[in-house]
């Protein structure tokens, strides 16, 4: 876990002098995590794309928000597997129940997610067709089991009118459990 806050703490202060945002940038933090049964690490009460969101808002005093699918995904691995192929497959985008307050006022917004099948979840692409990131410096995380960054940082300068800033932290879900 030293290794972990270490590596995060690292990135962030890359991050914060590439990008020079300071005392007076509103920051929020965006992220899809899944609790429940993860590939490689057994169940978990809280997702690890969660565990670092948390971290990344501690260190750098934003505001967190939860992508929250209206229909939550199976406990059970290998159901949500099935249900995130099929999505993908069909370009779905599931309904989100929730959504970001003033989010014309921040400045900065890390995106966090976990790699599912090569590519973002489908309800962090439903975020992106509901939210106007335009103007806005983008940061990027996700949690994967061995398959990196997977060119997602790709797809979203591609899907969005945001900077999205070249440093990208992507880490093993099972380190940051």
């Amino acid at each position: 876990m030293k290794k972990l806050i270490l590596f995060v703490t690292l990135l962030l202060s890359m991050v914060v002098s590439a990008t020079a945002f300071g005392a007076n940038k509103k920051i929020l933090v965006v992220y899809f995590s899944r609790a429940g049964e993860n590939y490689s690490v057994g169940t978990v009460s809280k997702g690890s794309t969660e565990i670092v969101a948390e971290m990344i808002a501690k260190e750098t005093g934003a505001d967190l928000f939860k992508i929250e699918p209206v229909s939550p995904y199976p406990t059970n691995y290998n159901e949500t597997v099935r249900i995130a192929r099929d999505e993908k497959r069909d370009n779905a985008r599931p309904k989100i129940k929730n959504k970001v307050n003033n989010l014309k006022d921040y400045d900065v917004v890390f995106i966090g997610y976990p790699i599912w099948h090569g590519d973002l979840p489908m309800a962090v692409y439903t975020f992106f067709d509901e939210n106007d990131l335009s103007g806005k410096t983008i940061i990027l995380f996700s949690t994967h089991e061995g398959s990196g960054i997977s060119g997602t940082d790709s797809a979203i300068r591609d899907y969005t009118k945001g900077k999205v800033v070249d440093n990208v932290l992507s880490i093993r879900g099972k380190r940051v459990q």
